[in-house]
């Protein structure tokens, strides 16, 4: 039975991507801050352990706790929109520490089994951000260009012991907690010289046709997961493949 970990199932796409991979048979382990068991299934493969990936300490207790693994998913993330200019650096170094660092430091703690077992499959989950500029969002964006390009470096790097490393990349998605999450984050961070700017960004993003459904994150993430051929992008909902598709043209 192949095993599975999950960063940041506690809501969206983990919470689905959990539920897809444990729908298909496969063990899961479901990983969030706050365990709540509530969630998921409650069988003999699915696991909700306790993980905070900017914690070393963490990421080894759940590690040792779990056994081998045959893939990992890194989900979890952070959001943030707002004025750059009004986001204190502290702000900017939380985000770095789940979205960047998090995906490296876990990334790092499963690479010496998969590469003694010339297996596994590393699927990092980043953004849409990163294959089209969005105003409001420097930060974040920065976070998850960070991940394309060691993502890419890494498959490289690993394809030369047999393991494979993945990119999904989700669209816009209004049916998650993206927003609710940060909120205490993000107050104060438009400021009333951007409070124009911004409700015309907004605007834009509620007139949006084509969006992106947690499922669509959670079947890509399976279908990267089981890809045996050496594709590296993913995008994942409907206006995340149109903007995929935009950027392919433009560089032709």
């Amino acid at each position: 039975m192949n095993t599975v970990l999950i960063t940041g199932c506690s809501s969206g796409y983990g919470l689905e991507t959990a539920r897809r991979f444990h729908a298909q048979g496969w063990r899961v382990i479901a990983t969030m801050r706050t365990p709540r068991a509530d969630l998921l299934p409650v069988d003999e493969r699915m696991a909700v352990v306790a993980l905070d990936v900017t914690r070393p300490d963490s990421i080894t207790a759940a590690l040792e706790r779990i056994g081998p693994l045959d893939v990992l998913v890194n989900n979890a993330g952070i959001g943030l929109f707002g004025a750059f200019e009004a986001t204190p650096m502290t702000t900017v170094r939380d985000v770095f520490e789940t979205n960047t660092f998090g995906v490296m430091a876990m990334t790092q703690a499963v690479i010496p089994q998969f590469r003694a077992r010339r297996a596994g499959t590393i699927v990092n989950v980043t953004s849409s951000a990163t294959l089209a500029p969005m105003p409001l969002v420097a930060a974040y964006t920065a976070s998850k260009t960070a991940i394309e390009g060691f993502t890419a470096s890494l498959a490289h790097e690993l394809g030369a012991f047999g393991v494979a490393v993945k990119l999904v990349e989700p669209g816009y998605a209004p049916s998650t907690r993206f927003t609710a999450n940060g909120e205490e984050r993000m107050r104060g961070l438009v400021p009333p010289a951007y409070a124009d700017f911004a409700q015309q960004v907004f605007g834009t993003l509620t007139q949006l046709k084509e969006v992106t459904r947690e499922s669509d994150v959670a079947d890509t993430v399976w279908r990267a997961a089981n890809d045996t051929s050496d594709r590296l992008h993913y995008p994942a909902g409907a206006d995340a493949v149109a903007l995929a598709s935009l950027g392919a043209r433009a560089m032709r």
